[in-house]
This record gives C-alpha cells, structure tokens and sequence, in this order.
C-alpha cells in the first residue's frame, strides 16, 4: 500500500474527503516527525512505538574501491510493534 492508497482507504473508513485524509495522514507524520527529532517516543497502543535509536560509528569498505572509510555514528527512526499489531498479523 502507497500514500495515495491509504489516503484513498482513510477517506473511505472515515467517510471524509480525500483532501482531508491526506491533510490528517500529513500532520499524523509531521507530528511524529517533529517528537522524532526532540528525541521523544510516539505511543500508539495496540499499534506500536516510534522511537529515536542510536548506530555507533564503525569502519566500512568502498565496494568500488576497497578502501576502508569511516561511517559515522547516527541517529535513526525506529519502530516496535505493539501487541495488539502482532495479534493481528498472526
């Protein structure tokens, strides 16, 4: 499922217009951008968590060269599923 097809599927479910599902679907993903990027975890029960995880700094290879290139430590999005999303798939 894309964008358009889960706009489409909102719309339909919450019987509103496409153009306010895909405003609401926008400032869902803002808002969890924006807690993202503070460093806060998004909850949503029996869905799941967002939250920031941290990747340590570590060596790599260019697979074009072979010379060893330093990767810096970084901060990614992260996600675990809740209980009830678990249930659902199996």
């Amino acid at each position: 499922m894309n964008k358009t097809e889960l706009i489409d599927h909102i719309a339909t479910t919450a019987d509103i217009s496409k153009a306010s599902a895909g405003r609401a679907l926008d400032a869902a993903v803002g808002a969890v951008t924006a807690s993202l990027k503070k460093g806060q975890t998004v909850t949503l029960v029996g869905f799941g968590s967002f939250y920031v995880g941290k990747r340590a700094a570590r060596n790599g290879r260019n697979p074009r060269t072979g010379a060893t290139i330093k990767i810096e430590a970084a901060r990614i999005p992260r996600f675990r599923p809740g209980k009830g999303l678990k249930d659902a798939i199996n």
